[in-house]
This record gives C-alpha cells, structure tokens and sequence, in this order.
C-alpha cells in the first residue's frame, strides 16, 4: 500500500486504438495513475484522452485503511460511480486493494485500530514481535498512524476479507489490483526474519507437514528438509491467496481481472517474501512487476540494463501468453539526465520485451516526469498496439531452462549463472525460448541449456531423458542435476553425467563459464559499453558451448544479425511473419547519459524467404518504413538504417 498511490487510467479511445470490448483490455495496458473523488472524474478522463492512457484504476483501498475496512459503503459507491463513468465512455476500470497490509490513520492513545483490536491477527516474528510500523518506516505511512501487516490464516480477517473483496467486484469494476501480497521480510529489521510465526500460520503449517515451526529448523538453514518445507509452504501460502482472491471475484463478477503487483524479479526475493511470481501467474489474469534493478531508468549502467530486459524477458515466460505490465520508474531528479530521455529509454525497453508501459511521477503510482513525453510515447504504443502485444513465437530458438526450485534454493549460484547464459545468448544474437517446468513438454526448442540447474524433480528428469532420446541436444554446466526437487541429494547423483555418457547429444561442459562470464561483464562491460563496444571475452569453455549450439544438426537459425554489438534482440515469428525486436543500450551512463550511441551498418539475414519478400523497419518512436535487400539462396539480407534507441523489423 502506498499513500501517494493514485489512479491509474486504462482508457478505451476511438482515436488512438483499435480494439473491441471483446478482446482482453488487459494486454494493451499503457498507463498511469490518479486520484478518486467524483469531482476528478471529468479531468481523470482529460488526462487519459490527452496522453494517450488506457484504462482507469480506482485507488480507494477498501482493505488498506481499518476504518473503510469496517465500514466501506462510501468507497464502494465512489468505485461503483468510477466504473460506470468508465464503461458510459467505453473504458475500462480496476481498483486499488491492499493486500496484507492495513493502516489505521489519525490515531490518539484512546482510538481503536486495527492492532488494539485484533492483536492476534498481525503476522509476527519468531520473537512474537508484530509486523507493526509508523511514521518514517515507509513513505507511504503518515504521522499519527498505525501500520499492520496482517497473517493470512488469520481467519475472521480472511473471511472478511473476501467479503469486501465480492463487494468490490459487484460494482462492476473491470479489475481488482492486489498490492504486494508478502510476508513481512522486506522493511528494515524484519529481512531475515522468514516470518510470520503467528498463532495461525504456525498451526496452519503444522497441520499440513507436521513440523514445529517453532522448534523443527533454523531459519535460514538451506540444508534443513524442515526449513524447505517451510519455505514452499510461504510461497504456496501466497499464491494460495491470489487464488481465492480471484475465485471470490469472479463468482460475483466473471469478466473481472484479478491483478497482482510484485516487486521481486528472478532472484532470491521470491522464496524470501513468498511472492513466486513463476508460481503466482496460473492463478491470476495480470502481474504488473515493480522491477526496478538499479532504481530506476536514468540510474541504470548498461548490465542493470541487460538483467532488466532478462528479467522482462523471463516474466514474459512465466506468464505464458498473459500480459506482464512493469511499475518501473523513469528518473528521480538526476541533474544531468533530460527526464524524457529516461522516459523513452524505458518504455523503448519494455516494449521490445513485450511488457506494458506505466509512466509515473519519481517513485509513487502517479503523476509523470514529463507529461508530454508521456503523449508522445503512448500515442506511438497505441499506433503499433497490434504488433508489440501480438503473440510472440518461437522459430528456430534456442532454449535455456529457469528452474524455480533451484532460484529458490540456490538462488546465489544459480542467478548469475542464469543471467550470464543469457547475455552470452544476447551477445550472439542467438534467438532464445526460456523454458520453464511448466513448459518443457510443449518448447519448440531442439537444443536447450541447464545453468547450474542444481535441482530437478523425477518427472524434470523423466522429460530430459525423453528430449535427449528423441534427438534433442541436451547441454548442461556445473552441478545440474545433483539435487532433487527438495534440495537434497539426489539418489543417483551421477544422473546427469551418465546421461552425458549414454548420449552424445546430452552434452556436460565443465565447470560454470557461464557464471564466470557474467562475473566478466561485472568487472568490464560498463566501461567498455559507455564507448560502444562489446568488451571481448575469451573463454574455452564458452566457446565450447557456442560450438556445440552451432554445429549441433538441431540448430539452423532462422535469422542471423551482424554488428548490433550492443543491441538486444528477441527474434519471433508474429502474425506468422519473423519479427526482430531490437534494444540499443550503446553509450548509456547512469546518471550521465540517456542517449545511445546510434547503431550503424547492422545486417539482417532473413533464411528461407520469399524472392519477392521486403523488409519492414518501425524505429522506436517513428513510422514505419520498407526496406529492399538482396536475395539469394533462399535469404533475404538487408542493412538497417541507423539505430537510436530501438526499432522493430519485420519480414513480408
């Protein structure tokens, strides 16, 4: 829950989109916030007409504030009034809601509040300390008042809890946004706590494994079955909420969008606040991620650039077709950086990563940087909508596996690992498909890479073992494999390295160069990348690992790409037709520089193309234009124009 959270605007508008009711308003999000009296309805719309918003969030928090939580009459009909102002100018409209957090504002020593009268459903740390903050904690928590952060197995919150949640969705409100469902372990004090040890968490864990979790671990102990369990029981103790969440929803309201907000990305945060953003997609319609490595647009070196457009790039997987909206922030007074640069540079990143743009004013929901790049930026999103949210398929990927056991469990030794094989995939220009547990049986790939995947359950292995008979190339680093799905030991630990024995294709490379690589780029790529070169590594093991993707009879790249040393790409097929999305971080500087080194002289090759076929580039922020090449061989090769910021190309 933050304070200064307004409204944000996902505004339908003949003018600038071309989308019907039928569709799912929640792919096309571009937006912002604002505040909710009756009296700000006319100039909310203003706004959202001017600049090019989609769409109208609500943020009068029913269940974030003790008192509307008791009493919420005045804010469901303020909702109600939002929602039918929404849907008479063929709009759409969703609702802020706290998730396990409530404030009791204006408090006096006699006043009730929300603690002083349910002390027993606070989450807790082990000491018995409630998750109970004030003034100074956090910006968003004003002088005088009471912060809670609440147990979900608390059960007459719970049961009120829903209640409200069907009174909201009875409005009529087209989307219920949840914000950061957690465990207390994200305020200063409380990060190694693994909280909450309440009463109800407590007896709830028990009841479904049977240990104490006042007695049978350590907190913290990753080699404790004891502690595992406790950190799977957190996680599907959130994604649990999520999902009664949506079915109190949409039995009151079917075409109403649940919406999570989370803030941790690919790495440890997950196991460590319960909210697994891989785990919590199948349960709701939308996550919008407030990922923000390096703070924020204009703070970010080049590699904060490239973790974020990884992370972009894993949501997207995880998401499975369902749309990823980004709560990232632009600029937050750097002296030396024009704040629509920093605009542009975000939203240029997120929409070659197929997330959904939400501009905002420094570090809160609302407001903008510069309202007039806003415009300028949305209305160009709105213009190519159709292509930027298509469906992205792969044609000729390379897959790299995200195991979120390992993330959980091994998360220091499998991050980097992960990170650095995609920047090594980046650096290449290889087209990727990141595979998940979830998806596996159904990838496209014909080669994929296991970094440092420490931990596979039976039925992981069981489909490995098939994508290796079946043909497949199969490539592995460090102790792939050594764990099973609870992180102990696996019973044949050599499982893997057999499997490389029995099968050529099943290929081990030692050591982790892929870790190492990322270490590298730690120590180099900054430096080198502020002057616009791709700072050469020289490793055997990497190069190993590119020979075995190329000469493998499994990989036949469908498009090749020559000197875009530092652009990111993502190659897919969309609308049937191979489609490069390209990201250009060349010369950027934190806090010095958001203008990139234009990219010159990049070359295309399009195989297995039409004689006739041409080439259509759309730059970031410009219209698009046809491009003729040469033909030969069944390949199509075209040089680009020059680069700036990003640009999307097309075969036709």
């Amino acid at each position: 829950m933050k304070n200064n959270r307004l409204f944000l605007i996902l505004l339908f508008t003949i003018a600038s989109v071309n989308i019907t009711l039928a569709q799912d308003w929640t792919h096309y999000v571009r937006t912002s916030g604002h505040g909710c009296e009756i009296d700000q309805l006319h100039a909310i719309m203003n706004d959202a007409r001017q600049t090019y918003l989609f769409g109208i969030e609500v943020d009068n928090d029913i269940t974030g504030r003790y008192s509307s939580l008791l009493v919420p009459d005045q804010k469901l009909k303020a909702i109600k009034a939002m929602a039918d102002s929404a849907h008479a100018a063929h709009n759409f409209a969703f609702v802020y809601t706290a998730g396990l957090e409530c404030i009791t504002d204006s408090m006096t020593p006699q006043s009730r509040s929300f603690l002083r009268d349910h002390p027993d459903w606070a989450q807790r740390n082990k000491k018995g300390d409630p998750a109970l903050f004030g003034f100074g904690d956090a910006f968003w928590i004003s002088e005088n008042s009471e912060d809670v952060w609440i147990a979900p197995y608390a059960p007459e919150w719970r049961k009120l809890y829903m209640e409200r949640i069907r009174q909201i969705a009875t409005t009529g409100i087209d989307g219920v946004y949840i914000d950061i469902p957690y465990w207390m372990t994200h305020f200063t004090g409380w990060e190694d706590t693994w909280a909450s040890f309440d009463t109800y968490t407590v007896a709830e864990f028990k009841k479904r494994t049977g240990f104490d979790a006042f007695t049978d671990f350590k907190p913290g102990d990753w080699t404790d079955p004891e502690f595992i369990a406790w950190v799977d029981f957190r996680i599907s103790s959130m994604t649990e909420f999520m999902a009664e969440i949506d079915k109190n929803v949409k039995s009151v309201n079917p075409k109403c969008k649940t919406i999570a907000e989370i803030y941790p990305g690919i790495g440890e945060e997950a196991a460590r606040v319960g909210a697994d953003v891989y785990d919590m997609y199948p349960v709701v319609d939308a996550i919008a991620h407030e990922f923000n490595p390096g703070d924020n647009s204009a703070r970010r070196e080049p590699l904060v650039w490239m973790e974020y457009m990884t992370g972009m790039f894993t949501f997207r997987a995880f998401a499975e077709g369902k749309p990823s909206w980004m709560l990232s922030y632009s600029w937050d007074g750097e002296e030396k950086i024009v704040p629509a640069d920093a605009i542009e540079n975000l939203a240029m990143s997120q929409v070659m990563a197929g997330t959904n743009a939400w501009d905002a004013r420094r570090f809160v929901m609302s407001g903008s940087n510069d309202y007039v790049a806003r415009t300028r930026v949305y209305k160009w999103i709105s213009e190519n909508e159709k292509l930027i949210y298509a469906p992205r398929t792969p044609i000729s990927p390379v897959g790299i596996y995200f195991s979120p056991q390992t993330r959980s469990y091994f998360a220091d030794d499998f991050t980097p690992a992960y990170q650095g094989m995609m920047n090594v995939l980046l650096r290449e220009h290889i087209e990727f498909e990141i595979i998940t547990p979830r998806t596996l049986a159904s990838a496209k790939s014909d080669i994929l890479i296991l970094p440092d995947v420490k931990c596979l359950n039976d039925t992981e292995y069981a489909q490995l073992q098939a994508w290796v008979k079946n043909g497949k190339t199969l490539i592995f680093t460090g102790e792939t494999g050594l764990y099973d799905g609870h992180r102990q030991l696996a019973k044949n630990k050599k499982r893997m390295l057999e499997l490389s024995v029995a099968f050529k294709n099943a290929i081990h490379i030692n050591g982790i160069p892929e870790k190492n690589f990322q270490q590298f780029l730690k120590e180099n790529f900054d430096k080198s990348v502020h002057n616009g070169k791709y700072p050469v590594f020289e490793n055997r093991e990497i190069d190993e690992l590119l020979s075995h993707i190329r000469n493998s009879n499994t990989y036949s790249p469908a498009i090749d790409i020559e000197n875009a040393d530092v652009c990111v790409a993502q190659i897919a097929s969309v609308d049937k037709k191979p489609t490069i999305f390209l990201a250009n971080f060349s010369g950027l500087k934190g806090k010095e520089n958001a203008n990139p080194l234009p990219d010159k002289d990049i070359i295309v090759t399009f195989h297995h193309a039409r004689r006739n076929a041409f080439a259509t580039i759309i730059p970031f922020m410009g219209k698009p234009e046809k491009l003729t090449g040469k033909w030969e061989n069944g390949s199509f090769k075209v040089t680009l124009p020059e680069i700036t910021r990003g640009a999307i190309i097309q075969l036709n």
